[in-house]
């Protein structure tokens, strides 16, 4: 779940870093940013689903 919350946040932050016309470095910064913010959000719904069931 976690891994699948960091492609998710990447790809988010490739595509929003593209349509703002980013450089490759604000592509990478994006990325990078949305990748963590979707890992941790991943990581928070894995113990959500563990306590839950």
């Amino acid at each position: 779940m976690t891994y699948i919350g960091l492609l998710i946040g990447a790809l988010v932050g490739i595509f929003l870093a593209r349509r703002r016309k980013g450089k490759i470095m604000d592509i990478l910064h994006y990325a990078i940013t949305c990748a963590i913010i979707g890992g941790l959000i991943g990581v928070i719904a894995n113990v959500i689903i563990l306590r839950l069931g």
